[in-house]
């Protein structure tokens, strides 16, 4: 089996607030192979951002291993982290002003990291003009911003993000701010570009849905791995609504997911449901493994805070005299 473009391996980030310490990762495992388009969800404060960061070379982890297209993250020095996301690494921001000057127009716009990375003239030009034509922009390369709607703005944002032709993609809800509509044409274009150019494409999502659009969905659960979800198969059926056409059925298979240790995290929903504690009993038999609860095992630890969510920071300086003057205006 072939090398995978990610491995991460045991990762743990640990922000610092003050003397307060929050774990956002906690001995995450993850691998993704060349080519895939997946997605990353889970609830506010999971940890998935934090591993986007990390594996964009946004952010640096605290322990563990994370290896993207042969690049060893945690032994860079500063200097090469910089080469690394510039050579490495594509972004798309759910802020499409992120990406996006708006006084030039959309060839403009996929030239501008070019130029300032000493890209020939010619060479530029070609790979816009290659890049606007596969997100489907060509008739509106001369616009600009104020002239294009949100989803094609985001598809700007998108060829943008491969002017430096990187081996990965990385999207930050990219489809957050457009309707549903719109959000399937962004990912019809993830799809052409990783057929046209081999991209591998790891986005952030909300999106209940994602699992039509991607070849494989895995959920961050306090900073681990939990599971993984993927299509098992996709049979056209109709008409649906009279209208005489068909509609793609989605079969889906989720798996629980285990970490380097064999470790496997039980939702709480289906810890409460089951009334397991803190120990559980695994019996071997002929069909497989089954998990039984232990009674009078201790419920399982309620969390205080969120891993990936940082305390609130107490009120110094100015913010502090206003909440005192407010507290006596009580």
């Amino acid at each position: 089996m072939e090398e995978p473009l990610i491995l991460c391996d045991n990762l743990v980030k640990i922000y610092k607030l003050d003397e307060i310490e929050v774990v956002a990762l906690q001995g995450l495992d993850l691998k993704v192979q060349a080519g895939e388009v997946m997605a990353l969800v889970g609830a506010s404060g999971s940890g998935k951002t934090t591993l986007l960061n990390v594996l964009g070379g946004l952010d640096r982890i605290s322990a563990g291993k994370v290896i993207v297209a042969g690049n060893d993250l945690l032994k860079l020095s500063d200097a090469q982290l910089d080469r690394y996301r510039r050579r490495y690494v594509g972004f798309v921001w759910q802020q499409k002003a992120r990406n996006l000057i708006p006084y030039l127009n959309v060839e403009q716009n996929v030239e501008l990291p070019m130029i300032m990375a000493g890209v020939a003239s010619r060479e530029r030009r070609e790979w816009a003009g290659e890049l606007i034509n596969a997100v489907g922009l060509t008739p509106r390369r001369n616009h600009r911003l104020a002239q294009l709607s949100g989803g094609e703005q985001q598809r700007v944002a998108i060829a943008i993000a491969l002017a430096n032709r990187p081996a990965l993609l990385l999207g930050d809800e990219p489809t957050g701010e457009l309707d549903s509509h719109t959000a399937e044409v962004i990912f019809e274009i993830f799809h052409t570009l990783n057929r046209l150019y081999g991209l591998t494409v790891v986005i952030v999502s909300h999106d209940p849905q994602i699992a039509r659009f991607v070849d494989r969905v895995v959920a961050i659960r306090d900073g681990k791995t939990s599971s993984e979800t993927k299509r098992v198969s996709a049979e056209m059926q109709g008409p649906a609504n009279g209208d005489g056409r068909q509609h793609a059925e989605h079969v889906f298979e989720e798996l629980v997911m285990l970490d380097s240790a064999g470790r496997l995290q039980i939702p709480k929903e289906v810890r409460e449901r089951y009334n397991i504690g803190d120990r559980i009993r695994m019996e071997e038999t002929p069909e497989g493994l089954v998990l039984r609860p232990v009674a009078g095992a201790a419920p399982p630890v309620r969390r205080l805070t969120e891993p990936d969510e940082p305390p609130e920071e107490k009120p110094r300086g100015i913010k502090k005299l206003i909440a005192r003057l407010q507290r006596r205006k009580l």
